[in-house]
């Protein structure tokens, strides 16, 4: 079976065999197509550039035009008529009609007197009574005598600007101010958007749209602040996600406003880029044809190496497990002489004992019948351990079953008394399912090895205070018994090698992991197979399966 890696490196060495192939066919077609798109794309930047900036410079002219005009007229008004002549509402209201017909640019009049006091107003909102004492456009005009405010909402709840103009009439300053028409301005301004893609706005030093942008926002919204500290016009090339665009900015005189204007290069260049996506076409077309020959080439060359790989793969997989198989049945072998030797001596000594008490008179010794029943315990857990190690030498050599017709529920009924006690200890419950079974013919002593070490797993993985359940069962073709847990569940990453030898979920020092890996063994001996359902967390179930024939 082919791991990721070497899925990955066979990958990597196909690319490796296209690329090098489509490098050295296509560098020269490439190297000549870049050098010509540099040239045109060079020269035609350069003339779009100098007309940029040229439009640029125009606008600017026309934006600083129109607000000079607008505060040579207020400056005209103001000197022309008294504070006590536009003072009176209907007086002011004759002059900005007038005012009006000539230029549809002003939304309305106001006169401020030096206290901050909206003294007189003529336009479409009541905005008479309304003090600017504290507003920084009053304390800027009666400081310099000209003040252009910035677009904003105000009392009036929709984008505009103000142009105020103070005179000084005797001992009294006043302020003559008018309302502009943002839209009207923002036409100005987008007159000189070029194309379906260009864009022309004006921004503060802020960062504050004055007026809308078909791509950063609309009137007010906030974008990054323009870099300032160049002089005249400055045309330079977009960055990031603007990198194909052309953009022109600069300051106007009456007011800290940039104007910038966008083109769109792909859609100036248009004609160029018509020409060269023909050629482009012919270009990936023949790249296509060149990587679908070294495409399927190098496919053929892999797949044969992949096979060559996987059987050289299943070659080291069989002879690392044959080599861990025979090192694991190595130390079973000598574990189980060793422990052998000991269990003899106990066995002899316990017989010893048994010879012993069948001289005694029974009244003639206390508790006679408790050390007759302990003897008889040493004996009987002696022949257990015997036929432990008995399983252990079969682990490391095949060894042929005992068969006998065995009832499965009565032989695992009898190995879950060997554990009661030790479940009762940890106040874990072993709830009993059995279902009447057909007797099979098989080893019980192999079987019950089996069910010993799932019962056991099951016990060590609730721990303590938990719930275990056995259960029996048959489908016609096979019986089974089931070993559930309330325990702690295996890891998803885990479930497939927990039949390994000595892979254990246990923490160091609590396990060999050799117990599923025999029981493993012990079941494929038998003719039958063991499935595990866990999730984390939640408990295990395992289930052997043992044929009925």
């Amino acid at each position: 079976m082919m791991h990721d890696k070497d899925r990955d490196i066979f990958r990597s060495l196909r690319w490796k065999i296209i690329l090098t192939t489509l490098l050295f066919s296509l560098v020269p077609l490439l190297a000549l197509g870049w050098f010509i798109h540099a040239e045109f794309s060079s020269s035609y930047r350069a003339k779009v550039s100098a007309q940029l900036m040229s439009i640029v410079d125009n606008k600017r002219s026309t934006l600083d035009m129109f607000l000079d005009e607008r505060v040579a007229q207020l400056r005209s008004l103001a000197a022309m008529h008294s504070f006590e002549e536009l003072r009176d509402p209907q007086r002011l209201g004759d002059i900005f009609r007038t005012v009006q017909s000539a230029s549809r640019s002003y939304i309305d009049l106001g006169v401020i007197d030096e206290e901050g006091d909206h003294v007189s107003y003529a336009g479409p909102y009541r905005l008479e009574g309304f003090n600017y004492r504290h507003e920084l456009w009053f304390q800027r005009v009666m400081l310099k005598g000209l003040y252009i405010s910035d677009v904003f909402l105000g009392f009036r709840h929709f984008p505009h600007f103000i142009i105020a103009v103070a005179r000084r009439e005797g001992n009294r300053t006043w302020i003559l101010r008018a309302t502009i028409d943002s839209e009207i301005f923002s036409q100005l301004v987008r007159t000189v958007q070029v194309g379906q893609k260009g864009d022309a706005y004006l921004i503060n030093e802020e960062g504050v749209l004055q007026t809308p942008s078909r791509f950063a926002g609309q009137v007010l919204d906030m974008t990054e602040p323009p870099r300032r500290g160049f002089p005249g016009v400055l045309v330079e090339q977009g960055k990031g996600k603007d990198a194909s665009r052309l953009v022109g900015r600069t300051w106007l005189r009456r007011i800290n406003w940039m104007l910038a204007i966008s083109e769109d290069l792909d859609e100036e260049l248009s004609p160029l880029m018509r020409a060269q996506t023909l050629v482009l076409i012919l270009v990936i077309g023949g790249t296509l044809v060149i990587f679908a020959g070294a495409y399927l080439i190098s496919g053929s060359m892999i797949e044969k190496l992949c096979a060559a790989e996987r059987e050289k793969a299943m070659m080291d997989a069989s002879l690392v497990q044959s080599s861990k198989m025979a090192a694991l049945g190595k130390m079973a072998a000598g574990v189980a002489h060793e422990i052998n030797n000991p269990l003899t001596l106990i066995r002899e000594n316990a017989g010893w004992a048994r010879d012993l008490l069948a001289e005694e008179k029974p009244e003639s010794i206390a508790n006679f019948e408790e050390i007759h029943a302990a003897v008889e315990k040493i004996d009987l857990h002696v022949e257990r351990a015997k036929n432990i190690t008995h399983r252990m030498l079969g682990f490391a050599k095949r060894m042929d079953p005992i068969q006998e017709s065995v009832d499965l529920t009565h032989v695992v009924d009898q190995t879950i008394k060997f554990l009661e006690n030790e479940a009762l200890h940890r106040n874990i419950a072993i709830n009993r399912e059995f279902s009447p079974l057909p007797h099979i013919s098989t080893d019980p002593s192999q079987v019950q090895q089996v069910a010993l070490n799932l019962i056991e797993n099951a016990i060590d993985a609730v721990g303590k205070d938990g719930r275990i359940t056995v259960s029996t069962g048959t489908d016609g073709r096979w019986v089974w018994f089931r070993v559930a847990d309330t325990g702690v569940g295996i890891p998803p990453d885990k479930l497939d090698k927990i039949f390994d030898p000595f892979f254990s979920t246990k923490s160091p020092g609590e396990g060999t992991g050799l117990g599923l890996s025999i029981s493993w063994s012990i079941v494929e001996k038998l003719g039958g197979r063991i499935e595990v359902e866990s999730s984390e967390g939640e408990g295990s179930t395992f289930s052997v399966h043992l044929p009925v024939a």
